[in-house]
Formats: structure tokens, C-alpha cells, sequence
């Protein structure tokens, strides 16, 4: 009898203890709990991003959260001449600036409306600094540039080249006084360990191409 109602006591620590626990776990984020349904890379560029280093450019998804004023959170894209559009501020120039001088920006400008406003400034998705992997790779996409990368680093993040790629043909695009650059990259030479000035540094809207 006595090892029954242990055995009960259990239980009804088990089934009580089961919502508090519900309810402190973390939720993993999806397309419809995270920051303007951000996918999975956008999440890992976001978690990259220094808010004090990082300067926003052009088609840069931001997301404004204002404490406490549901109606002036809203996610924001930087338009070509680095303004945003906000309710209550109207426009305001980002392109340039870090999210930490944004934020301190927007946080005087609402003073004129609100007490003591706290705003947040986060970039969703780097859009402004991508580099793109095309070709015979493991995860052709566009990658955000937020450090100093190589094109044999950036190669490495794709998956690198696939069994059916020509690493002797690999060469970087780049767009040079609008006029577009083809720069060889000589792949098998690079990654013995030679000619390892030719594994460049990447800039932003620079192509790999792995045929």
C-alpha cells in the first residue's frame, strides 16, 4: 500500500510538473514565430551581425521593435536612397549608420511622442553584402559577407565543389567600373597550399562560379 501511493505521488509530481515545463522551454524559431519569418540562414547572418560594426546598406531587411507600441514595430527594407519609411518619424536615413546609432536616432525622434521610448534595431536579413556561389557545389546560394572571406572559405560554406565539378575552371565575377571581371581561381594550387595570394578576398555582389 505504501509503494502505491509513492507511486501515485510520482505521478502527480510527473503530470504537475509537465506545464511549467511546457511553458519554460524554449520555442524553436519557424516561419512563424521568428522576425519576419526569417529562414535559417537569415538567422545564422542576424546572429553574425555586430548591431555596434555593422553598417546597413541598400535592400537590407531591418526590423524596428518599439517596447510596448505594437502599432510602430514593423519590419522595414532600406530603399535605394537609404531611407526608411516609419510611422510617426516618417523617413529616416540608415544606409551608412550601425543598428546601435539607428536606434539611439529613432529612440530622440520619438521622444517628441512618447515617454521614454526604447526601440531595437535588428537586421534580419543582409542583403546589401552578399557574395553568390553558383554551379557545381554542395549549397549553391547567396551568402551574406559580414567578415573578411576568401574565396576558398566562402567555397568551404557552400559544401564545396561536387564530385562532377571542373576544379580546374573555377573563376569569381566581379563587377569593376561597371564592367564585369573574370578572375581564375586555381582551386587544386590553393588549396596544396599554393599560390595563395590568388585566393582573394571577396566583396559584396562577387559571383563564384564552380562549373
Amino acid at each position: 500500500m505504501y509503494k502505491s501511493f509513492i507511486t501515485g505521488l510520482a505521478l502527480v509530481s510527473i503530470v504537475g510538473l509537465a506545464p511549467a515545463q511546457a511553458q519554460n522551454k524554449p520555442v524553436a524559431p519557424t516561419a512563424n514565430n521568428d522576425v519576419g519569418g526569417a529562414n535559417k540562414a537569415a538567422l545564422t547572418a542576424v546572429a553574425a551581425v555586430d548591431p555596434k560594426e555593422y553598417l546597413i546598406g541598400e535592400a537590407d531587411l531591418l526590423h524596428i521593435n518599439v517596447y510596448k507600441e505594437a502599432d510602430l514595430s514593423q519590419n522595414a527594407i532600406v530603399r535605394p536612397d537609404g531611407m526608411i519609411s516609419l510611422p510617426l518619424v516618417n523617413e529616416i536615413k540608415v544606409s551608412g549608420k550601425t543598428p546601435l546609432q539607428v536606434q539611439r536616432e529613432l529612440s530622440q525622434s520619438l521622444k517628441a511622442f512618447i515617454v521614454d521610448p526604447q526601440v531595437t534595431v535588428t537586421v534580419v536579413d543582409v542583403r546589401s553584402k552578399s557574395v553568390y556561389v553558383t554551379g557545381e557545389v554542395g549549397h549553391p546560394d547567396a551568402y551574406p559577407l559580414l567578415t573578411p572571406t576568401t574565396v576558398l572559405q566562402m567555397l568551404a560554406k557552400a559544401g564545396g565543389p561536387t564530385p562532377y565539378a571542373n576544379r580546374k575552371a573555377i573563376f569569381v565575377l566581379r563587377n569593376v567600373g561597371g564592367k564585369q571581371e573574370k578572375i581564375a581561381f586555381p582551386y587544386k594550387d590553393v588549396i596544396k597550399g599554393r599560390r595563395s595570394e590568388l585566393d582573394i578576398q571577396l566583396r559584396p555582389g562577387d559571383t563564384i562560379v564552380v562549373p
